[in-house]
């Protein structure tokens, strides 16, 4: 076998279409796109549009409710805590409300409220003021000697 005798399998390639070409092509003057319309245009895909048929996104059922009021709290581990509490950016000595961790930089913004997750090991003997907490967390914060209390009706879960 020599070099000018190797090809590609049959059909594997196919050449460019040419459009607007003159009228010998095949595709002048209007290059296949009939006459006017919205699809003659340049630009124009119409989405989701099986031809008449129903579309796919038509056909497959729907499931699932987002419910509109729903609350989104900031989430804080108490690894963190404990993180910030050894950089001095906490102090363990006062109480930590919400306001004191948006201020150390720990949280962005407060949201809904602040919620504590009990991710990491804390072992400062902190007073927390929080949103909500989960069981855990509370727990853990008072195995290390301190105390979590939840502000609001919305407890642990």
């Amino acid at each position: 076998m020599k070099l000018h005798e190797l090809s590609d399998n049959p059909g594997a390639t196919k050449r460019k279409k040419r459009v607007g070409r003159g009228p010998g092509s095949g595709l002048g003057k209007m290059g296949g796109r009939g006459i006017k319309g919205q699809k003659s245009r340049s630009g124009v895909a119409i989405k989701g549009y099986e031809g008449g048929q129903m579309p796919l996104y038509q056909r497959l059922p729907k499931r699932g409710f987002n419910k509109p009021n729903r609350k989104a709290f900031a989430v804080v581990n108490l690894g963190l805590i404990q993180k910030f509490v050894d950089a001095g950016k906490l102090d363990a000595k006062g109480t930590i409300d919400e306001d004191a961790l948006v201020a150390s930089g720990l949280v962005r913004r407060k949201l809904d409220g602040i919620r504590v997750l009990a991710k990491g090991d804390i072992t400062a003997k902190v007073t927390l003021a929080v949103t909500g907490a989960s069981k855990s967390a509370i727990d853990a914060v008072e195995k290390a000697g301190g105390s979590l209390t939840v502000t609001t009706a919305q407890a642990a879960e």
